[in-house]
């Protein structure tokens, strides 16, 4: 009876441990992305959006694209866009953790990051 509960038990922990896939546990579905410009003070947008000025730390979800977008009275517009990927190292975790990680991590995003953690731009003067 006291092997069989053991057992029972050990089993339990196990499919708990691998059930949800390795970056829904372990990861974040967000990701922070610092910007900065030369001269300072440019305005960030983000897919259209303004959310702040230079310097400035964005808070991205890891399964989307981003078109960045720096503007400054006097200075040409520059655009850089951010890709997401999937995070190799998530992958394979998930893969040695069996089919169910694998399915709920791909389902959720959760395996995905930002090609980039920091964008810095040197703004051009425009032509008048």
């Amino acid at each position: 009876m006291k092997k069989k509960f053991l057992q029972l038990m050990a089993f339990t922990v196990i499919v708990a441990m691998i059930a949800p896939g390795c970056a829904t546990l372990f990861g974040s579905t967000k990701a922070q992305v610092y910007t900065s410009s030369d001269p300072k003070g440019a305005d960030v947008y983000v897919n259209g959006v303004r959310m702040g000025t230079t310097p400035f730390t964005l808070n991205l979800a890891k399964n989307q694209e981003y078109m960045i977008e720096f503007k400054k009275e006097g200075y040409k517009t520059i655009g850089q866009k951010i890709n997401s990927k999937v995070g190799a190292g998530w992958v394979i975790l998930d893969v040695l953790g069996g089919l169910v990680p694998v399915v709920i991590d791909a389902a959720t995003g959760n395996w995905k990051k930002l090609d980039q953690e920091q964008i810095n731009i040197a703004l051009e003067k425009e032509n008048k």
